[in-house]
């Protein structure tokens, strides 16, 4: 059954195009002739889950199987959350708008140790049980036609690494690459529910394929190991691995401006660096290299499709990916005329050159992130950086030397063995790069630094290491000591409460469930991480104490997992911490390194055993080879399982045809009138001018561009509306390079156009004419207005005579300024009529008025809210603003 929603996603929420589901590229497929109903339920806003790599990947997926479906739903805003408990309403999936409790099954990103309670918050929305216990118990209010509960499952990189903590919520996990996973679920899925098979035996089933988790059927030892509790399932549980597909990436151009808004392409998966503090480059081994012609076509092709002005290349380390500099340069080269700009994510330093430095940026030369994370050698060498002081500086130089003047750069503190000589070294780091980095004629190098706090994770070398808050503190301390006398660097900390929480789930076993979801119920969201830190961390803090958790908390809070400082360090006079690691520092912890743990049950294809000699090396600090460029490091995961490191050759770097020279030529000027209707009233203004762009690119118009430093094509609308209003009269002028036929400027635009922005007139206009937006004069507008009190047609008419006899309604309007002045109504109104009424409710009349009215740009305008206050002087009765119908703009002769 639909969800009836439309009362509830209104121009009263903040941005209620997030829940539309009609965004360019969607999949809309047949309910009734699909087997199985999936949804991929993001547990963040629209404007993050939206353009989620990941998320469209694997949305695009599901959606190329045959008999399945794959629908979307996103942790909705707090205005709407309100809305939804409320009225009672379910949360829906945002396509089909059915309530998540008609599909089969439901997929949750968990990407970050916090984000569970995000999970919690949608299906309780849902109405959907909490934990698989209680789903199995009962149906609870589930309808006749429904014979249990979804499927609720998650993935992501959290899931992979521990999901004991979350154990008690998801019938399963999906561990890994979810590309030929998920679509090897469906198929199970869709048999089982052919056999009428019973919950318990569909999950038995599932737990039969490589990369399914299905706690229930594994139990809890008192030393914290998992194990089955039945001899048919694995007793290990292997990650997937598959090879990443740039086509998939293509796909949900969302209307509203997320926090990635470009197209975004993978070029490599996996990354064997090595650090030994980083979680992602270990469980995503082996690396693969995508092939440059792959990745080529799926950008150009992309673009072409999207209509984006920017493109991202992804990868844990995209220096790494030997093509990047021959695959940016042929994608510049070839959209050269299109004001196109490539971005990447943090780089490594150390491969930072001139090569990835030309293709980098545009016309609109973006940020770069380098990401040194210790300022000592020797603490690189312990977390196996593989980065030199000497390829700092040539990497930051380069940069430097390329035109940009602020560079962000990565660090952290508390890693295993550092010093106050290591952390103070960070400021030592930053103040050489910037004496180094000077010039006549140039700004001096800035930088905006983030410090974070070493959080151990599992399944790498320092997984068994952790420091105390207040240890935290004091180092940060430290820094910011030293930074007040550094100029032109911004430095950023994270909160060590954080780090704590975060270390202490993403370590934690199944007893941590029940803090999890007390944490929810007291208002822990991941948002309130933002908004009310101090709320959320009490929230976390009284639920561990309820559990009766409270001393493992101290523990982490202590750092009593410490390796190499089992007791308080001795400290100087001075404060400096004088015990320094060394190669025969022994490894002394409370807790040895060969009890179990409650992620050894995950098979990630590395050796524990390698591990801890890893972690020994890092007491040695001693570095282990990138073995995708040199020698194996024998970490276990090569092998039929996983796979093997693929490195592909670069080809050669083609040569630089130019940057982008906006072509300013305008040789046609077209006018265009156009509706806004439908669902794409709930669009913001500053959305549809995007929009518009996109629309233009995807429509291969030779559009005009703007000259300076960010040229802009030259598409002008005449003015905005209203959210939540339609309109069957906006207006829109376009300058072109190159004279185009109108009817196949109109064919052109409309085929490319939303249904819901329909084309009525285009014309030509003098090249010297004025814009639309400089002649604007009236505007004739319908209005729904519903009386709050019990009315007649009569009685309606004789309001609207009254107003129109009337020469005076003195109004009080506050400028831009902030001054208040009193205006005449009257002057600015020049037709009224009411044109119809209805009943709206069982006492009340509503009624369409037309009025035409003053719409000048200094001004002078007559606005539908002005017309209610007319109706309310002459009627003494309160009326209600229903809706905003736009006629047209009337522009001077």
């Amino acid at each position: 059954m639909v969800v009836a929603v439309e009362r509830l996603i209104t121009s009263d929420i903040s941005k209620p195009a997030r829940y539309l589901g009609n965004e360019l590229l969607a999949v809309h497929k047949p309910w009734d002739t699909t087997a199985i109903h999936w949804v991929l339920t993001y547990p963040e806003v629209y404007e993050v889950g939206a353009s989620n790599l990941g998320h469209i990947i694997l949305y695009n997926i599901l959606n190329a199987q045959p008999r399945q479906l794959c629908d979307r739903a996103y942790l909705p805003g707090q205005d709407l959350v309100a809305k939804l408990r409320e009225t009672n309403t379910p949360l829906f999936a945002v396509e089909s708008k059915r309530s998540l409790t008609e599909f089969d099954i439901l997929g949750f990103s968990l990407s970050y140790e916090l984000g569970a309670t995000n999970i919690l918050e949608m299906l309780d929305l849902a109405g959907i049980p909490l934990t698989w216990r209680e789903r199995q118990e009962g149906r609870g209010e589930l309808s006749d036609t429904q014979s249990s509960y979804p499927l609720i499952f998650a993935g992501g990189q959290t899931a992979t690494s521990n999901p004991e903590p979350y154990a008690d919520f998801f019938d399963f996990f999906a561990l890994g690459d979810g590309e030929e996973l998920l679509p090897e679920i469906g198929l199970v899925l869709e048999e089982g529910k052919q056999a009428g098979l019973s919950r318990e035996h569909l999950l038995l089933d599932l737990a039969q394929i490589p990369g399914v988790y299905v706690p229930q059927f594994y139990e809890m030892a008192e030393d914290g190991s998992v194990h089955p509790r039945r001899p048919d399932i694995p007793k290990r549980i292997l990650r997937r691995v598959a090879t990443p597909i740039p086509a998939y990436s293509i796909g949900l151009v969302p209307y509203v401006e997320t926090v990635h808004d470009r197209l975004t392409i993978e070029i490599r998966r996996g990354c064997t660096r090595g650090c030994r503090f980083c979680q992602p480059g270990m469980l995503t081994r082996p690396a693969r290299d995508v092939e440059p012609d792959q990745v080529v076509e799926a950008i150009e092709q992309g673009m072409r499709a999207t209509g984006y002005n920017e493109f991202s290349l992804l990868s844990l380390s995209c220096s790494d990916y030997l093509s990047l500099p021959a695959v940016g340069m042929e994608i510049k080269n070839r959209l050269k005329n299109e004001n196109i700009s490539l971005t990447l994510p943090s780089q490594r330093v150390d491969r930072f050159d001139e090569n990835i430095a030309n293709i980098l940026g545009g016309t609109r030369q973006g940020g770069l992130t380098f990401a040194p994370e210790a300022g000592t050698q020797r603490m690189r060498d312990i977390v196996n950086k593989g980065l030199t002081n000497e390829e700092l500086l040539r990497g930051v130089k380069t940069a430097w030397e390329q035109g940009w003047d602020k560079i962000k750069l990565y660090f952290m503190i508390g890693l295993p063995g550092e010093t106050d000589v290591d952390v103070l070294g960070i400021g030592e780091t930053v103040s050489w790069l910037q004496r180094e980095c000077r010039g006549k004629a140039r700004k001096p190098l800035n930088f905006n630094l983030t410090i974070s706090n070493f959080t151990p994770k599992p399944h790498t070398p320092f997984q068994w290491h952790s420091v105390s808050t207040a240890e935290f503190k004091r180092k940060q301390n430290l820094l910011r000591q030293e930074f007040r006398r550094i100029k032109g660097v911004k430095v950023n900390f994270t909160d060590v409460r954080i780090s704590a929480m975060e270390d202490f789930v993403g370590r934690g076993d199944r007893n941590l469930g029940k803090v999890v979801r007390r944490a929810w119920e007291l208002g822990a969201g991941m948002d309130s991480w933002y908004d009310n830190l101090e709320q959320a961390f009490s929230a976390w803090g009284s639920a561990i104490a309820q559990a009766g958790l409270d001393w493992k908390y101290r523990q982490v809070e202590n750092g009593e997992w410490n390796l190499f400082h089992p007791e308080a360090p001795k400290s100087r006079e001075d404060g400096e911490n004088t015990q320094l690691l060394t190669p025969n520092s022994p490894l002394t912890t409370p807790h040895s390194l060969d009890i179990p743990l409650p992620w050894d049950h995950i098979d990630t294809g590395i050796d524990k055993k390698w591990l801890k000699e890893d972690l020994q090396r890092a007491l040695e600090a001693a570095i282990v080879p990138d073995c995708s460029f040199e020698g194996c490091s024998h970490c276990g995961v090569c092998g039929t399982d996983f796979g093997h490191n693929i490195v592909i050759e670069s080809p050669a770097i083609p040569k630089f045809a130019g940057e982008f020279i906006p072509n300013k030529t305008k040789a046609q000027r077209l006018r265009v009138w156009f509706g806004k209707q439908g669902n794409i009233a709930l669009i913001s203004h500053l959305d549809l001018i995007r929009l518009f762009d996109r629309v233009v690119r995807r429509a291969a118009l030779p559009i005009a561009f703007t000259g300076g430093f960010h040229p802009m094509p030259r598409i002008s609308l005449a003015t905005a509306l209203a959210l939540g209003a339609t309109s069957s009269g906006e207006i829109a002028d376009f300058e072109l390079t190159v004279p185009v036929e109108i009817d196949t400027f109109r064919e052109q635009l409309a085929r490319e156009m939303p249904t819901d922005i329909p084309i009525y007139n285009v014309e030509q206009i003098d090249l010297k004419a004025s814009a639309a937006t400089q002649l604007l004069e009236s505007a004739e507008y319908l209005i729904t207005v519903a009386a709050l009190a019990e009315t007649t047609s009569i009685q309606w008419q004789d309001w609207i005579d009254t107003i129109k006899a009337k020469e005076e309604f003195w109004y009080e309007q506050i400028t831009k300024s902030g001054k208040s002045q009193l205006i005449n109504l009257r002057d600015r109104l020049f037709e009224l009529e009411l044109v119809e009424t209805h009943n709206s409710r069982a006492e009340s009349i509503s009624s369409v008025i037309r009025y035409l009215g003053s719409y000048r740009q200094d001004g002078l305008l007559l606005r539908p809210e002005q017309i209610l206050f007319m109706l309310e002087t002459v009627a003494n009765v309160e009326f209600q603003l229903l809706h905003i119908h736009r006629n047209r703009l009337i522009l001077e002769v």
